[in-house]
């Protein structure tokens, strides 16, 4: 995979689960082993794995392979794989800008930016998907035509908790149900993956963007997002913990509104060239569109 950083810098990555899942669905035998694992039943087992203290064994070789600073982390023991995995970062180890005109990342990650077509379709690695299909409501996709989806895809070196990208009141949590399958691209060249994953999605009511979309989508071995304000609507702020994802690759979607708020100029052109771009959480990717982009 191909991915640029906010300098401008180059890289190409391909990690020991780029290569697996290559091998996976790149053959019959391998697809079928696949669809078996992405039974509600399979990702269950495994958490019930990664949440047992058997699996902390595998924590230090798990960082080590991934170049996870652990100094960046809470200074504590670790009790099971997944306890680790959703540790929480020190204070001041991610910068959140706090511009009003700003909408920050929600996650660390490799972001892709497209604009929202007229026929509310967007492509993502090869596939494309309607705005529609991913809300399952047609009547609140129309307000995003035009408008622009940013996609924000985590790898397992990623700090996997995520916050809220912007100020406002947020609405219910909605949950969509699915089969689960990995959201790396290798396997977006074989199946429909955002049709087929579990999915939650919030709407943002905001004084500056308009209404934001802030989604979260799990992957094999993730049957559990964890939002922490999942009823009711409440008041949030930028930076704030909104939940986390347990192990496995994840994805967070940000939808904006035509005319409220603009994704930055260079995650678009990275996105047309063929490249993602590299995001902590906390950055600046979108601004209102009422200011000029250096405001």
């Amino acid at each position: 995979m191909r991915y640029r950083d906010r300098k401008g810098n180059e890289f190409e990555q391909t990690t020991g689960q780029d290569e697996l899942l290559a091998k996976l669905y790149g053959s019959t035998i391998g697809r079928g082993a696949m669809k078996i694992a992405s039974l509600p039943i399979f990702s269950k087992l495994m958490r019930f794995f990664l949440d047992g203290r058997l699996s902390s064994a595998f924590v230090l070789r798990f960082a080590e392979r991934n170049d996870i600073d652990i100094f960046d982390f809470e200074n504590r023991k670790y009790y099971s794989f997944n306890d680790f995995f959703v540790r929480k970062i020190k204070p001041g180890r991610r910068r959140v800008d706090r511009d009003k005109n700003v909408i920050i990342a929600p996650s660390d990650g490799k972001i892709s930016a497209y604009r929202i077509t007229n026929s509310s379709e967007f492509v993502v690695k090869n596939s494309v998907y309607t705005v529609g299909s991913l809300l399952r409501d047609s009547k609140l996709a129309e307000r995003y035509n035009g408008g622009t989806a940013i996609i924000i895809r985590l790898s397992p070196d990623d700090y996997h908790r995520y916050c809220y990208c912007a100020d406002g009141e947020k609405s219910r949590n909605r949950t969509i149900n699915g089969v689960l399958h990995t959201v790396n691209p290798i396997a977006n060249k074989y199946l429909p993956v955002y049709k087929e994953n579990c999915r939650e999605y919030c709407i943002i009511r905001t004084k500056n963007f308009g209404d934001i979309i802030q989604m979260e989508v799990g992957a094999t071995l993730v049957g559990k997002i964890t939002n922490v304000h999942p009823y009711g609507r409440r008041m949030v702020r930028k930076g704030e913990e909104k939940g986390y994802f347990e192990f496995g690759g994840s994805t967070i979607i940000l939808l904006l509104e035509k005319g409220k708020a603009a994704a930055d100029e260079d995650l678009l052109i990275n996105t047309r060239e063929g490249f993602e771009t590299k995001v902590l959480q906390g950055e600046r990717i979108a601004y209102t569109a009422c200011t000029t982009q250096d405001a």
